[in-house]
């Protein structure tokens, strides 16, 4: 599936040229930044109707701003959607048709079926697709996965991950304002991502349970979720992703047959992409020490240096693909997956109900 970029289009080895749908939150703080600091990248293009916004893709990256996606596609060797999620599929569709790789945003799509489609469509074309599930890179997960291929952990039992927030008030916006033909709300936000790693540590799933309210005004999606998962192993998963959380659990807590895992804060790259850090300076993954998870059996624990983030790394595998035919840094085949486990997820909240697969 992965193809590769013929080398003339892209003027020899010169940087391939990325055109971005999309400048909001997705756009300027991950993909912008980590396009920038990948060899081999230059972003060229952004979809963007903001003046400001369009000043400041100038300034930062020197890209031109376009007004439509369809402007992308003679000019650009990679195409990045970025946009919200109920546009995925149709610019995913758009660009592989005018025959361009494409990068997606998570999630890929609102149902499997819808996946699976794009998929069969960059097979068809010999076209890189893969989607930018970027907290397969975090540092606590990193660890997680260094601790299972050790040893240390064990046979891991149960697994408890959690993204939550304190946001009493909305911030508005289509990811809370927006309805299912949004595909707003937690549960395919950072629901994407917790199931992706509950999936990837855990493997296949056979019954899935989740609980999705609305417990803010003014707000129409899911922002309080909650997704247990049986494993083919045995093993379970205990999912949160809530807006509404005055006292936050730990983002991390596995239960194995030898050690339990504790960790407590989010991954430090985020902040620092917010806060205007470039991905490419040194000891941008690092963690504090004093941030470092614990490793052990109820007081006989100890600190276990949390892995270096790598968010970079998707990028990079990015330019592997298109240059040189490599696997693309995320199966999109992973998330067809991960998207039948969310859609039945949501048939279970609204039926009150276990789904098995």
């Amino acid at each position: 599936m992965a193809g590769t970029v013929a080398a003339g289009k892209a003027g020899g080895e010169a940087d391939l040229r990325v055109g971005l749908v999309g400048y909001g939150v997705a756009g300027a703080f991950f993909h912008a930044p980590l396009i920038a600091a990948t060899p081999g990248l230059r972003l060229s293009s952004v979809v963007t109707r903001s003046p400001e916004r369009a000043a400041e893709v100038g300034e930062k990256y020197g890209a031109r701003a376009v007004g439509d996606a369809e402007e992308l596609w003679e000019s650009s060797d990679l195409v990045v959607v970025a946009s919200p999620n109920r546009t995925h599929v149709p610019l995913t569709e758009a660009a592989l048709r005018a025959g361009l790789p494409v990068v997606v945003d998570k999630p890929l799509a609102a149902t499997a079926r819808e996946a699976r489609g794009l998929i069969e469509l960059a097979g068809e074309r010999g076209l890189m697709l893969t989607v930018f599930q970027n907290r397969r890179w975090d540092g606590d997960f990193l660890t997680i996965r260094r601790l299972l291929s050790s040893g240390e952990l064990g046979a891991v039992n149960r697994l408890e991950s959690r993204f939550e927030r304190w946001r009493p008030t909305p911030k508005g916006g289509w990811r809370e304002a927006g309805g299912a033909d949004e595909v707003g709300g937690l549960l395919y936000d950072l629901g994407s991502h917790l199931v992706d790693q509950a999936l990837l540590l855990l493997g296949p799933v056979t019954h899935v349970y989740a609980e999705a309210d609305v417990r803010r005004p003014g707000v129409a999606s899911d922002d309080d979720v909650f997704v247990a998962l049986t494993h083919v192993s045995g093993a379970r998963s205990h999912l949160w992703a809530s807006a509404l959380a005055p006292r936050l659990g730990p983002r991390f807590r596995v239960l194995g047959s030898r050690a339990g895992y504790l960790k407590n804060g989010l991954d430090v790259q985020e902040e620092r992409l917010r806060a205007g850090l470039t991905p490419d300076s040194p000891g941008f993954g690092e963690e504090p020490q004093e941030r470092w998870g614990t490793l052990g059996v109820d007081e006989a624990d100890h600190p276990v240096r949390t892995e270096p983030g790598a968010y970079l790394d998707f990028y990079r595998g990015v330019v592997a693909s298109l240059r040189e035919g490599a696997p693309p840094p995320v199966d999109p085949e992973e998330t067809v997956e991960a998207l039948t486990v969310l859609e039945a997820a949501r048939r279970s909240a609204a039926e009150g109900r276990v789904v098995a697969l």
